[in-house]
Order: C-alpha cells, then sequence, then structure tokens
C-alpha cells in the first residue's frame, strides 16, 4: 500500500526499515492486533472465559457479542496495517487507543463500569504509547503531519 501511495507521490517516502512489518511500530501494532483477535474471539465465542476471570459479570443478551465481532474487525486491520506498512494508519491506531483507553477510564470513574474494566484500559494506553515509541524514529512527511 505503502508503494503504491510513495510512487504517486515522491515527497511521500518514509524512514522505514527494510519492509514496514520489521519496524517496531508494526510489531506493537501487529501485538494489539492480536490481542483484539483474541479477546474479540472469546467475546464472541465464550465469554464467561474472558469475563468470569475478572468478575465481571457475563452478560446473556447480544451485546457482548457484537463487543466481540467489532473488536475481532479491529484486530485484523491491526494485524494487516502492520504487515502492509502505512504509518498514517499506525499513527492512527494511537490516538484510537488512548481514546478507548480513556473512555473505559471515564467509564470506570463514573461508576458505570466495573473497576475491572480498568484492566483493559491499561492494556489500551500502555500499547498506545508502545506504538507512539516506536514511532518516533520516523519522520512524518507533509501529508502525515496533520
Amino acid at each position: 500500500m505503502d508503494d503504491l501511495f510513495n510512487k504517486a507521490h515522491p515527497m511521500a517516502r518514509l524512514a522505514l526499515h527494510s519492509h514496514p512489518a520489521s519496524h517496531p511500530a508494526a510489531r506493537s501494532v501487529r501485538l494489539c492486533g492480536f490481542y483484539l483477535i483474541v479477546a474479540g474471539a472469546l467475546l464472541l465465542l465464550a465469554p464467561a472465559v474472558l469475563l468470569a476471570p475478572l468478575a465481571l459479570p457475563v452478560q446473556q443478551d447480544v451485546w457482548v457479542r457484537v463487543t466481540g465481532v467489532l473488536a475481532l474487525a479491529l484486530g485484523a486491520m491491526d494485524v494487516l496495517t502492520a504487515h502492509a506498512g502505512p504509518t498514517l494508519l499506525w499513527r492512527a491506531t494511537v490516538w484510537r487507543r488512548l481514546a478507548a483507553g480513556a473512555a473505559l477510564l471515564g467509564l470506570v470513574a463514573a461508576a458505570i463500569a466495573p473497576s475491572a474494566i480498568a484492566l483493559f484500559a491499561a492494556i489500551d494506553i500502555a500499547a498506545a504509547c508502545w506504538t507512539a515509541w516506536a514511532l518516533r524514529s520516523v519522520t512524518p512527511t507533509p501529508l502525515q503531519q496533520a
């Protein structure tokens, strides 16, 4: 994907390793993607396996499984973009995970969600920080600075 973009816009070359998938940011996005795939699959197929150890109620309605589908979709997107190397999307995952972590912490702080949800927030925020740290070596192009 970046190859097509770079051919169309020669000024948008990326300072990456020999292959984008080997960049530390790609590894962090890929790992977060696998985490989302595993969590999503558990929420979809066996929510009690994920929720019960955290003392979270196991809901019998469809929404916990819908959440699993969404997590699977986000995880698949992360794994695929980690392999393809579009750093603009890597940067977007940082903001997505920070926002998700902040929203989860807000739900805990407002006593809408149980405190165990803070663990998921911590994972999102830590993964976002890891990717942001790894991206410090990638010089943003004019198109990526926005």
